[in-house]
């Protein structure tokens, strides 16, 4: 599946990905891939991503969207924390 995770600035992370962990408002959640359509908000905290290539990427967000269609995943993060 297609993960794009962008800020209002700049494109933060665009590639394949196996997993992604997201700080959903109700509770964290994964999406794999074939997963539901969705759109959620989420809070801040951390998005774990698992790439195809098994490697792994963490981004800490203040909060933000996603959106998932037809294996295509877009986080719109409110911005980064560092």
């Amino acid at each position: 599946m297609n993960l794009e995770i962008l800020t209002p600035s700049k494109k933060v992370f665009s590639g394949s990905v196996k997993l992604i962990k997201v700080p959903g408002s109700g509770g964290s959640f994964e999406v794999l891939e074939n997963h539901a359509a969705i759109i959620s908000t989420l809070d801040a905290g951390i998005v774990k991503v698992i790439g195809n290539d098994d490697e792994k990427h963490e981004f800490n967000i203040n909060g933000g969207v996603i959106q998932v269609v037809k294996n295509k995943v877009i986080v719109l993060a409110e911005s980064l924390a560092y």
